[in-house]
């Protein structure tokens, strides 16, 4: 199993905040850089194309509220994997958030995927914080 996760950011936004948003894909089209198109989504479910690469589809399956949120793969994507959100909060309006991908690769797929999903995962939290969420 290959994990992979983003830097630990610390965000000026309460942990409830946080959860609120990433608890529901219908926000996260917010956080996708340019090249994801096709986006379709639902509270709980998404697909995307990646430009150039592969759709994906994926399912939030476990949720523990201001702190944490299982994805998994749902029908559409080239390999198994988890994306993991774990949200702690500092203060009553600073959380740290890091993502951590999970895939079984192969090797040679690992070799090329680590870089640009570890930048990916970077991207999508340093997105997060810049988000004007509600309390």
């Amino acid at each position: 199993m290959t994990r992979i996760e983003s830097d630990k950011s610390v965000i000026n936004k309460s942990d409830a905040a946080l959860y609120k948003f990433l608890s529901n894909f219908n926000n996260f089209q917010k956080l996708m850089p340019e090249q994801v198109t096709n986006w379709e989504s639902t509270e709980d479910t998404c697909k995307f194309t990646i430009a150039g690469m592969a759709t994906l589809g994926m399912k939030i399956t476990e949720k523990k509220p201001n702190e944490y949120i299982k994805i998994d793969r749902n029908e559409a994507g080239p390999f198994e994997f988890t994306l993991e959100v774990y949200i702690k909060k500092m203060t009553d309006s600073e959380s740290e958030v890091m993502l951590a991908f999970n895939a079984e690769l192969n090797p040679m797929l690992k070799m090329m995927a680590v870089k640009p999903l570890t930048n990916f995962l970077n991207l999508l939290v340093q997105k997060l914080g810049q988000l004007d969420l509600p309390a």
